[in-house]
């Protein structure tokens, strides 16, 4: 997977800043998405690993997105086509989006917990997330019951277990040690 992450990562870096120079960045992410679903169809993938020349692959796949992508959108589909780097996409995608979550200042982070969070617990949350975290924080939320009671926190690298399932299998772990 970081063999991939290495090959996307100059395409998305380039892509972000073009569309930073345009000002542009929201269309940008909204033309690589789509472009990257495309690149994850099955027919799609077999096509992209055929013998075709790279010339008839970045037309049909242009073809395919059709309206979705503006002409520089165009180009960068011709480039990595001509250096059979489409199935790169979708992390191409990622970076992008990493890529402007750093430039905006902003960070998802994702929070499980045993029970719906109430707007006030959530407003604390977030307040209390931005200011460790010195950003923007925007929560991805969802309920998982098998936590028990607690939050399981991801943002980026960081995880903050408080669960109680957690607890129990670090407990589990250091009573087998």
């Amino acid at each position: 997977m970081s063999e991939l992450t290495t090959i996307a990562r100059p395409y998305a870096k380039a892509a972000f800043d073009y569309a930073v120079e345009q000002n542009a960045i929201d269309n940008w992410l909204a033309m690589l998405t789509f472009a990257a679903e495309v690149s994850k169809n099955e027919t799609m993938q077999h096509y992209l690993t055929s013998s075709a020349n790279t010339d008839e692959i970045a037309k049909t796949f242009i073809s395919v997105c059709e309206d979705q992508l503006d002409p520089s959108g165009q180009n960068l589909i011709k480039l990595m086509a001509e250096n059979k780097r489409l199935d790169a996409l979708p992390k191409v995608v990622d970076l992008f989006s990493e890529l402007k979550y750093e430039h905006e200042k902003t960070i998802e982070v994702s929070v499980t917990s045993a029970v719906e969070l109430s707007s006030t617990q959530l407003d604390s949350l977030v307040q209390s997330l931005e200011k460790r975290l010195a950003r923007k924080v925007k929560l991805n939320c969802r309920v998982d019951e098998t936590i028990v009671g607690g939050l399981l926190i991801k943002a980026g690298d960081m995880v903050i277990d408080s669960t109680i399932r957690g607890k129990l299998d670090r407990l589990n772990t250091a009573l087998q040690s």
